[in-house]
């Protein structure tokens, strides 16, 4: 007896003794980790790297940047039963125990000795809400103890529903998927609360493994993890037995979902991306900003098709440049075809495909396209595919298919909307030049594609709310895949005659008028600063004689043009255009500035037409219309435009006192003189380049066109007095578009296409006749006032100080000279 005393006193030494020990050591990691521990308040405070979400004015989702999707949501949201699925699979325990569950630990350490691997795994939730978002993922002692202490702390502090929470919102699902709401978008393009039973253990079984149990990676491992959840959830009386057989014999459903853009907006969406790195950092990326634009949807989905289709055009007017690769035929074998494309990228809708047989008989080509499989490419959407030789030449007409391709030439096609019967049958307004590609007859499991290609040509669209400055569309070349180079903002291109209602403004300001007379005359500058002898001329090569500045300007005549900045003064035509706010920088500072040799983005452009189209106030482009947090909370707002005629410094200063969110734009330029402006400029549409605009039905058109030397810039800059846009047209390294390529051929069309959707339903827009303007008859060949009931007089637009003067007796009576001491600008011949 007395031995067994002994031994079992020995045993109890030996457990106190350990215990203490044990007790010890724990105190003091705890006594030495302890003051390195984060506070837990942190987790309040902690934001989730959500991505950078970019939406247009109407709420349309435009792009996404970083690398983590999240979108958090509160517990609130989540369905009971997905809670319960999390909980089956990770901790059933949650809510008994107190951070750390030794049962649990017990469990899995049973689950590895019998099965070879955990299940349930031993962490608790709250541990893992400890080390995701303060601990590394090093599989040490002292991690793993920092985690226990952590949670504990972490369980006094928060309720369970937070923590719970804070842990769905944090867990990494798999394919860059953190939080659930974001892995229910990317795996099943649903909302948390959409989500079938089958569906939400799916998703409660990827925190363990998320490559290992994804349902996209490894279907069938993914299945079985899925099924071992719903039998927990079962066994633990979270769904009943039918519904366990009814999900776990559900098939699978995920599929990769990235977050849908819904607007074709990536020059627009850089942009954006861009500021709010400016603004915020490396933390645009993650700190859940969100930011409306100043875009319309339909608006920007038209701007871009408009450009798009403009630059195709063009490019086929010039010819087909054949293939962009070719393959011999022992590589068209069926199994290969795949692998072929993928070396080709597809560019806006264009998509590369390879030509696997030619049927001439048949007038087809049969090709493998990328991402469409096998195809048909009727010989009516070839026909315009002349053979390239120069911007000026293009061979004949091919004649049937194998004149424009051979089997295993690469080509792009595009592909094509099937049209119903009815479609076919009804009556078909449009040229028949694309009539292949429209109507084409159903054949089923056959996809029709069309030839086409990448346009060399570029260009760029830009659409401002001409009183506030706000980006309504902004196109900057052909496809943000294929160049990045947004030229909107970047390309600094001559304007050529876009740029000369500047000019006119700039003499209607120093008292010339509408009907001032030039002489349309060869004109010849042997001028030092221009190192050679310049002979400027007209666009046709002619000459027309005295010529009234609207007239000029309608036309387009160089000629008066010249004359009229000789006379203006270059130097006080760049003061003047300093005062627009127009750069001048890369301004010539020679005559041919009249021609529009300086150089200018298309968004200088846009902006400066705006100026006019808004009667003559200051514009700001802008594009950020608003920016809210995580939280919701707005930090930035676009302020209010407030349009300011005199002591703006003083109404600025007013509106500053008052704290209020406002930007004075100030007056610019004379309204009368722009007024005038505007009616020369509607001639412009109505009488001369710009007559194709006048398809659009509208009296408030004004507009102007622009064509540089050898026709290497294309321009068109219309408005009325609510929009302003600008299209350009033009090679990235300059070079020759063609004899036959003007403004009015190549930028007016996209314009064009684009004004149409930008003004539908809206009602007519002028600008209001300031006071200070009259109405005065003039003769048409000498601008001077015309005689009571001459024939052919004409009615003319006039500031009161700048009106011809009236005539004197002897002039209506055919006397008077024209050197009269009262002849005015009106009737100088310049």
């Amino acid at each position: 007896m007395s031995h067994l005393l002994r031994t079992s006193r020995l045993f109890a030494w030996l457990f106190l003794t350990g215990f203490s020990l044990a007790t010890i050591v724990a105190s003091g990691f705890y006594l030495y980790l302890r003051p390195g521990l984060p506070p837990v308040d942190q987790l309040l405070d902690i934001k989730l790297q959500t991505p950078l979400r970019v939406y247009s004015a109407d709420d349309r989702l435009i792009a996404e940047f970083g690398e983590k999707r999240r979108a958090p949501v509160t517990i609130e949201q989540i369905p009971t039963i997905q809670l319960h699925a999390f909980l089956a699979a990770e901790d059933a325990r949650f809510y008994e125990h107190f951070g750390v569950d030794f049962k649990g630990l017990m469990r899995a350490a049973i689950e590895l000795v019998s099965t070879g691997e955990i299940q349930s795994g031993g962490s608790t939730i709250t541990m893992q809400v400890a080390k995701n978002y303060f601990l590394s993922r090093d599989r040490t002692f002292i991690r793993k103890f920092n985690e226990i202490l952590l949670a504990l702390q972490i369980e006094r502090e928060l309720d369970k529903d937070r923590i719970l929470e804070l842990y769905l919102n944090k867990i990494y699902l798999g394919n860059r998927a953190y939080g659930i709401a974001a892995a229910a978008q990317v795996y099943y393009d649903k909302s948390v609360a959409e989500l079938s039973l089958a569906q939400m253990a799916m998703l409660a079984g990827l925190p363990k493994a998320p490559s290992a149990y994804n349902p996209l990676a490894d279907p069938a491992r993914a299945k079985i993890r899925r099924n071992w959840i719903l039998g927990r959830m079962r066994d633990l009386g979270y769904i009943t037995p039918d519904a366990y057989e009814l999900a776990s014999a559900a098939p699978l459903t995920a599929s990769f979902n990235a977050a849908s853009t819904e607007v074709d907006a990536d020059y627009v969406a850089e942009m954006a991306r861009a500021d709010m790195v400016r603004r915020f950092g490396d933390a645009a990326y993650t700190d859940g900003y969100s930011v409306q634009l100043t875009v319309d949807s339909e608006k920007q989905r038209e701007a871009t098709v408009a450009l798009r289709k403009g630059l195709e055009e063009y490019d086929r007017r010039h010819g087909f440049r054949g293939p962009i690769g070719q393959v011999g035929e022992d590589e068209l074998a069926p199994d290969n075809l795949d692998n072929l494309m993928a070396n080709y990228p597809q560019v806006a809708e264009l998509v590369p495909a390879v030509v696997t047989n030619v049927r001439d008989q048949d007038g087809e080509v049969d090709l493998h396209a990328r991402g469409l499989g096998e195809s048909v490419m009727a010989f009516s959407t070839m026909t315009w595919a002349k053979r390239y030789k120069t911007e000026n030449l293009t061979g004949p007409e091919p004649e049937k298919p194998s004149d424009v391709v051979a089997p295993g030439d690469i080509v792009y096609v595009k592909p094509m909307v099937i049209m119903t019967p009815e479609q076919q049958t009804g009556e078909n307004t449009e040229d028949s030049e694309n009539e292949g590609e429209r109507r084409v007859a159903e054949i089923p499991d056959v996809r029709r594609v069309a030839l086409s290609q990448v346009p060399r040509v570029q260009g760029a669209l830009i659409s401002l709310d001409a009183k506030t400055g706000a980006i309504e569309a902004l196109a900057g070349g052909y496809s943000f895949s294929q160049n990045k180079y947004n030229r909107a903002t970047q390309a600094k291109r001559q304007p050529g005659s876009t740029f000369k209602p500047f000019l006119y403004l700039s003499a209607l300001e120093q008292g010339m008028t509408p009907a001032t007379i030039y002489n349309d005359a060869p004109i010849v500058f042997d001028d030092s600063e221009l190192e050679t002898t310049w002979r400027p001329q007209n666009s046709s090569g002619q000459f027309y004689g005295p010529t009234r500045l609207r007239e000029a300007l309608y036309r387009s005549r160089n000629l008066v043009s010249v004359r009229l900045l000789r006379d203006l003064g270059v130097q006080n035509t760049i003061d003047y255009l300093d005062q627009l706010q127009i750069p001048t920088e890369d301004m010539q500072k020679d005559l041919s500035l009249s021609l529009g040799s300086g150089l200018l983005t298309p968004m200088d452009l846009a902006r400066g037409f705006a100026v006019i189209a808004n009667g003559g106030y200051d514009v700001d482009p802008y594009l950020v219309s608003s920016i809210t947090d995580v939280n919701d909370k707005k930090v930035f707002e676009a302020p209010e435009v407030i349009l300011c005629d005199s002591n703006c410094e003083r109404v600025q200063e007013e509106i500053n006192e008052e704290d209020r969110n406002a930007r004075v734009a100030r007056r610019l330029a004379d309204e009368r003189s722009v007024y005038i402006l505007h009616s020369m400029m509607r001639d412009v549409i109505r009488l001369g380049t710009g007559r194709r605009a006048l398809a659009l039905g509208r009296d408030d058109i004004s507009g102007k066109t622009g064509t540089t030397n050898e026709q290497r810039d294309t321009w068109f800059g219309g408005f009325n007095h609510d929009i302003a846009t600008t299209v350009w047209v033009g090679f990235d390294q300059p070079q020759p578009l063609g004899r036959r390529e003007f403004g009015a051929s190549t930028a007016l069309p996209a314009w064009l296409d684009y004004m149409e959707v930008a003004l539908e339903g809206q009602p007519s827009s002028l600008m209001a006749r300031p006071n200070g303007i009259v109405n005065i008859r003039i003769d048409p060949e000498t601008g001077k006032r015309a005689r009571p009931g001459q024939e052919g007089a004409m009615f003319e637009l006039f500031k009161e100080e700048d009106a011809p003067p009236l005539l004197p007796p002897q002039d209506e009576s055919g006397g008077g000279s024209e050197n009269s001491e009262d002849g005015g600008l009106s009737r100088q011949i310049f």
